[in-house]
C-alpha cells in the first residue's frame, strides 16, 4: 500500500507550475465528444481545467472534480475570468472517500493514474452508475510513458483497455462497450518537448 498523500502529492505538482491561462484539452475528448449533443458531464481528475473550460464552451453543463485544491481554485478563478462559470462547477474530492452527486450524459476520465493506490475500479463503476441511460463513460489512459511524465517506472505496465473494462465489471447488457482501441499520436508536453505516445481508449455506453 502506497502511503502517499494524494493531496499533499498533487497540490505540490499543481503549485509547482505557473497557472495556466489557456489550457488545452485533451486530444481525445475533442475527437470523441465532438457529435455528441451538449448535457450534464463529470470530469474525473480535470486537472489544470483544459478539457473542462473546452467542454463548458461548446454548451455542455461541466461538474469537474480534482482531488487538488489548489488545481479546483485555478479552475474556478479561470471559469469565472472566462465567463463560463454558470456552466462550469469546479469541486474537490478525494475520490477514495467522496463521490460528485447528479447523473450525467457523459463520464470523463482522461489518464487517471495517480501515485497512491486508488481504486481506480471501483471509481470507474461508481462512474457509470452515475450516467444516464444513453450516456457514455470515456476513460482515456495512458498506454506508453512520456518522456515528462511523473512516472517514469520502467516496470510500469499499462493494462489494455479490454482489461480495464473487465476490472470494472459491469453487465455488458447495461453496459456495452462501444470501443476499446489503443491509439498513437504525437504529443507536446512542458516547455514544448514532443514525443509519440500511445493513448488505450475505452468507451462504455449505458444501454437506453
Amino acid at each position: 500500500m502506497s502511503t502517499t498523500n494524494p493531496v499533499t502529492f498533487w497540490d505540490g505538482v499543481y503549485a509547482a507550475r505557473p497557472a495556466a491561462t489557456d489550457p488545452r484539452p485533451n486530444v481525445r475528448l475533442t475527437e470523441t465528444i465532438t457529435d455528441l449533443p451538449p448535457g450534464d458531464v463529470l470530469d474525473l481528475g480535470c486537472g489544470e481545467g483544459g478539457d473542462a473550460l473546452w467542454l463548458a464552451r461548446q454548451g455542455w453543463h461541466v461538474t469537474a472534480v480534482d482531488v487538488s485544491a489548489v488545481a479546483v481554485e485555478r479552475l474556478t478563478d479561470l471559469a469565472l475570468a472566462q465567463g463560463l462559470d454558470e456552466r462550469l462547477a469546479a469541486e474537490r474530492h478525494d475520490l477514495h472517500e467522496s463521490f460528485p452527486q447528479g447523473a450525467f450524459d457523459l463520464v470523463s476520465a482522461h489518464y487517471l493514474h495517480t501515485p497512491d493506490d486508488l481504486d481506480r475500479a471501483t471509481v470507474l463503476r461508481k462512474a457509470a452508475h452515475a450516467l444516464r441511460p444513453g450516456g457514455r463513460l470515456l476513460v482515456v489512459d495512458h498506454g506508453s510513458t512520456a518522456p515528462w511524465s511523473w512516472n517514469q517506472d520502467p516496470d510500469i505496465r499499462y493494462p489494455t483497455p479490454r482489461q480495464v473494462a473487465e476490472d470494472i465489471d459491469l453487465d455488458p447488457a447495461t453496459w456495452p462497450v462501444e470501443r476499446a482501441a489503443a491509439s498513437r499520436r504525437n504529443a507536446t508536453g512542458p516547455e514544448g518537448r514532443t514525443a509519440e505516445v500511445t493513448d488505450h481508449i475505452l468507451i462504455i455506453r449505458r444501454a437506453a
